[in-house]
């Protein structure tokens, strides 16, 4: 028969279970099979409550340093943006196709957070146009062609 765990160990298993919302991770990080991880978390309700509750509590207090540092975070990206160009103009084909790839993903509309929707930019055909001449370059390699005949 296996060792009996303690309260104290039950409760670091449905902490650790809220945060990783996995029964096989908490069960494989405590040495403990997945069905044991179940049934300490159904049958501990109100530690179970109070951890979501905490999780839903540090949730909204990222998502609120988020928001208090997206300026910032928009001139970082601008920057990086006003760089890119001149990057591009050295890189291959596969490297343009991976800044369009990464580019095009943070420039389209982002899911709902919080009830927030979030856009990283607010002029959607301009990105598009550029992602149009990336594509192309793409399309249609040429060897030592130059991103600047794009632009």
């Amino acid at each position: 028969m296996a060792a009996r765990l303690t309260d104290a160990q039950k409760k670091k298993i449905v902490a650790d279970y809220s945060v990783t919302g996995s029964y096989r991770a908490t069960a494989k990080h405590f040495g403990v099979s997945d069905q044991t991880v179940r049934r300490v978390c159904c049958s501990e309700p109100e530690i179970s409550r109070k951890v979501a509750q905490k999780k839903e509590e540090n949730t909204a207090d990222m998502l609120s340093f988020m928001e208090s540092r997206k300026r910032k975070a928009q001139g970082v990206i601008d920057r990086c943006l006003d760089i890119l160009p001149e990057k591009l103009k050295s890189a291959s084909a596969s490297q343009v196709a991976t800044v369009m790839g990464i580019v095009a993903d943070k420039f389209a509309k982002a899911p709902n957070f919080g009830g927030t929707s979030v856009t990283i930019v607010d002029d959607i055909p301009k990105v598009l146009e550029n992602m149009e001449t990336l594509a192309d370059i793409v399309r249609h390699p040429v060897p030592n062609r130059d991103i600047s005949d794009y632009e």
